[in-house]
C-alpha cells in the first residue's frame, strides 16, 4: 500500500468540506426535540486493507483531528495527497453519522481551491468500498490524473478540499432557489450544502406551504438574525409582500415578534428560497435568548 503520510503530523487539519449532507435545521413544529450536536464517529478499516500498525496509527491520529459531525451527515475530508508522474493519489476519510449503513456506487468527486472553485473532477465506482457502517469512518484513496484536472495545476500548498459533486434535480422535483445576491456571495461548497439539505427534506404535500428554521445567531449589534427555507410546495408560484413572524428561544418563550415588508419577493412552484431576517435589538423581549433550540412561526391570525 502507498504510504500517504507526512512527516510532520502534529499538523491539525480541520479543513474539512462536509457535503452530501442532511444538515439539522430547526423545524417549526413545537413538538418536536432539537437534534444533538454532535455525532462520533470510529475509524474503520477495509477488511480487504493489509496495512501496517505504524499506518493504521497515523490513520487514527488523522481521525482523531477531524472536526466533529452532526447526526445524519455523509461527509468526505481530505487527508493528504501525494504525487505520482502525471497522477495525485489522494488519501480521504469518508464518515457516515446515519443511523444505518451506506453503499455507494458512481461518485463524481471535485477538488476545490481555497475559493472554493473546483480544479478537479473525476467519477469514481466505489462498489468495492461496500458498505459503510453507521457511525464509521472509512479512508479511501482516489487516483486522479491530469486529464482530470479542469484548472491549470494541482494547488501547491495544502489549502484545497474534496467534495461530493451535486447531482442535478430533474425539473419536476422541489428544487433550491436561489436570490441574486445569494448566488452572488456564497461559494460552490456551500450551495452544495443547501442544494443537499432541500434534496433531503421530507416532501411537501401537495399545495403545502412552510417554513423551515436553518440559523439563527446574535450580531454583533445585538439584532436578531435568523435564516429561514420558504418552502412551496404548490404548483404556484407565491409573491411575498409582508411576512409577520414569530420567534421563541430554546425557554419556550417569545424572544421577538415584527411584521417583515419584502420587495419583489417570490418563491417559485415547488422550490425552496432561504431568506434571511433581522429583528432589531428594539424588538426583542429578552436580550439574551436561548439558541440551542428554536422555532420561528407566522401568528395565528
Amino acid at each position: 500500500m502507498l504510504s500517504f503520510f507526512k512527516k510532520n503530523t502534529n499538523h491539525k487539519d480541520t479543513n474539512e468540506t462536509p457535503v452530501a449532507v442532511v444538515e439539522p435545521v430547526q423545524d417549526t413544529d413545537a413538538g418536536q426535540e432539537p437534534a444533538a450536536e454532535e455525532a462520533e464517529t470510529e475509524l474503520h478499516i477495509h477488511p480487504d486493507w493489509d496495512i501496517a500498525i505504524q499506518e493504521r496509527y497515523v490513520y487514527q491520529f488523522h481521525h482523531a483531528q477531524l472536526p466533529k459531525l452532526k447526526p445524519n451527515q455523509i461527509s468526505i475530508s481530505k487527508m493528504d495527497v501525494a504525487a505520482d508522474d502525471d497522477s495525485f493519489m489522494v488519501n480521504a476519510f469518508i464518515r457516515n453519522t446515519l443511523s444505518k449503513s451506506i453503499r455507494f456506487e458512481e461518485v463524481t468527486l471535485l477538488l476545490l481551491d481555497a475559493e472554493g472553485t473546483a480544479f478537479a473532477r473525476k467519477t469514481f465506482d466505489l462498489e468495492l468500498m461496500g458498505d459503510l457502517p453507521a457511525g464509521a469512518c472509512q479512508p479511501w484513496i482516489f487516483m486522479f490524473s491530469e486529464e482530470d484536472l479542469t484548472g491549470n495545476v494541482f494547488p501547491a500548498d495544502n489549502d484545497w478540499k474534496i467534495a461530493f459533486e451535486l447531482k442535478k434535480k430533474a425539473p419536476s422535483e422541489h428544487q433550491l432557489m436561489l436570490h441574486e445576491s445569494w448566488k452572488n456571495s456564497l461559494n460552490d461548497v456551500q450551495k452544495t450544502r443547501l442544494y443537499e439539505m432541500v434534496s433531503n427534506l421530507p416532501p411537501l404535500t401537495a399545495g403545502e406551504i412552510n417554513f423551515m428554521g436553518i440559523e439563527a445567531r446574535m450580531a454583533d449589534n445585538s439584532d436578531l438574525s435568523v435564516t429561514l427555507l420558504i418552502r412551496n410546495g404548490s404548483d404556484k408560484d407565491i409573491k411575498v409582500e409582508q411576512l409577520p413572524l414569530c420567534f421563541k428561544d430554546g425557554s419556550g418563550e417569545l424572544t421577538a415578534k415584527g411584521a417583515f415588508q419584502l420587495t419583489d419577493f417570490e418563491v417559485k412552484a415547488n422550490t425552496s428560497k432561504p431568506w434571511t431576517f433581522i429583528f432589531p435589538e428594539a424588538l426583542l423581549l429578552n436580550k439574551t435568548p436561548d439558541l440551542s433550540a428554536w422555532k420561528v412561526y407566522p401568528p395565528q391570525s
